[in-house]
């Protein structure tokens, strides 16, 4: 428990003080209160609760097991502002901080805290104020009103260089009336450019150093049907709203010679798409045979394998179509061939169908015949053994012998039996022999009587008892064998 500084205490005071920690954990007196007002629990070891020596403690208190190093006016910038650390601090570095000297000490930023609901931390208007959208429409007005000032001055200076030029009244006037004119024109010019720059599109264009805004014009006319309403019907082309495409064609069944468009796959099929199409795909299948090609990193390296990939393709197809003119002669040429050329193409051309056409029976070789046999292994059964029709032999790698090969084992087959015949007929009865009878303990009756109280021989309606006789274990004593006697091998 929590004491104050280590003071000498006598024997009784000693005892009263642990009797009084017992009483304290027991829960039969009260904890003891540090200078707080706050209970210590007296379950707390001594070398925890115990203050340090040169704390000067004179009333029990976990004061010292706190962070009592604590300094509010601590700061880890340099700078000495409380409101940020020194990774955060913008100030030049010191080399000693305003919390050692004391001086320069920078004042706190002001940190507001807001305190938003769902909807406010999603509101992406959240903090803006419409009115700083006024200096914007400020600097256009500022723009449209010095342009427009800057023409008229142009037009001006060329009313005035006119003027001068012309010396005689009627020149004048007529110059007057083509000036005037002229303006007339220009004002039209001018209201013609405002109505272009209102065509512009403001947006985003990604750039290599990085995004800017910059100008792009809307290309379609505003007078043109949009593509979703060329064809209303739902079970249409699909119209995607988010990337502005309709792949496949709106009006199928229009003729192709009035429709303006026909789809976005269109364009994917014609012109130079489809020849990059064919250059990529040319490239992908290069790659997987194994050539070191790649269109996106070396692509004047694809283009130029391409073309020669044509060019050498084109002279495979003109050295296959000479082969086959040099071979069945040209039609165009009128050339005469002899009469039997073409009976003789045509029935090599059918027997080359046939053998297409014929189809395999199975996936085995069929009707190979080898060790001179002339039938397969398979043919012939005989005793429940398989073997050659040709020779009748049931040796699988056996060569064949042919008729002469059949006799020959008809004749061995028919000397043997006759052999097993003789033998048998010199052959003499045995003697009979007399049974001997193993030696039994007891009489024929207790012979009879193990036999019937064997479970395996007894039937099914045989009783008996199942008392144990004197000689039955003597018999058992004598046959017994005793696995611990050393002469045991000679006694059976």
């Amino acid at each position: 428990m929590a004491t104050a500084s280590v003071a000498f205490k006598s024997r009784e005071d000693h005892r009263k003080q642990l009797e009084l920690e017992e009483a304290r954990k027991a829960g039969l007196a009260p904890a003891e209160v540090d200078e707080d007002g706050k209970e210590i629990n007296p379950h707390i070891p001594q070398y925890m609760s115990s203050a340090p020596w040169y704390l000067n403690a004179e009333r029990p208190s976990l004061k010292h097991q706190r962070k009592w190093k604590s300094d509010p006016n601590y700061t880890k910038s340099c700078c000495g502002a409380m409101t940020h650390d020194k990774k955060s601090c913008v100030e030049r570095p010191r080399k000693l901080g305003a919390k050692w000297t004391g001086k320069h000490i920078a004042p706190d930023e002001k940190v507001e805290t807001f305190e938003l609901d769902y909807d406010g931390k999603r509101d992406r208007w959240n903090g803006y104020d419409a009115a700083s959208y006024k200096h914007v429409i400020q600097m256009y007005e500022a723009r449209d009103e010095a342009r427009n000032k800057y023409l008229k001055e142009q037009q001006l200076k060329k009313l005035e260089e006119k003027n001068g030029n012309q010396n005689n009244e009627d020149g004048v006037s007529d110059d007057e009336d083509n000036d005037e004119d002229s303006l007339k024109v220009d004002e039209a010019k001018v209201d013609e450019s405002k109505q272009m720059d209102f065509a512009k599109v403001e947006k985003r264009v990604r750039t290599t150093g990085g995004g800017s805004t910059g100008t792009v014009r809307n290309l379609r006319i505003r007078e043109d049907t949009a593509k979703y309403l060329l064809n209303l019907d739902v079970n249409s082309a699909h119209y995607d709203p988010k990337t502005r495409s309709m792949r496949e064609d709106p009006l199928p069944d229009m003729d192709p010679n009035e429709k303006f468009y026909a789809g976005d796959n269109q364009n994917r099929v014609s012109g130079q798409a489809l020849e990059f199409k064919q250059l990529n795909i040319h490239a992908w299948e290069a790659f997987e045979k194994g050539h070191d090609v790649h269109m996106q990193a070396a692509p004047s390296q694809a283009e130029l394998l391409y073309k020669n990939f044509k060019v050498n393709k084109e002279k495979l197809k003109s050295h296959t179509k000479d082969k086959v003119m040099e071979k069945y002669g040209n039609a165009a040429a009128e050339e005469v061939l002899p009469g039997n050329f073409y009976w003789a193409k045509a029935r090599e051309r059918s027997n080359m169908i046939e053998l297409e056409m014929a189809l395999p029976k199975s996936k085995y070789e069929e009707d190979v015949y080898i060790n001179n046999h002339t039938s397969v292994w398979g043919s012939w059964w005989r005793d429940h053994q398989w073997g050659y029709k040709c020779c009748q032999q049931t040796v699988r790698n056996s060569y064949c012998t042919g008729a002469a090969g059949i006799e020959a084992a008809e004749a061995a087959a028919d000397l043997m039996k006759a052999n097993i015949a003789r033998k048998e007929a010199t052959e003499e009865a045995p003697a009979p022999t007399e049974e001997k009878k193993l030696a039994t303990w007891g009489t024929e009756e207790d012979v009879r009587r193990r036999e019937e109280r064997d479970e395996r021989k007894r039937k099914y309606n045989v009783k008996w008892d199942d008392e144990v006789t004197a000689e039955d274990m003597e018999a058992y004593r004598m046959k017994r064998v005793h696995h611990g006697d050393p002469m045991k091998e000679f006694l059976h």
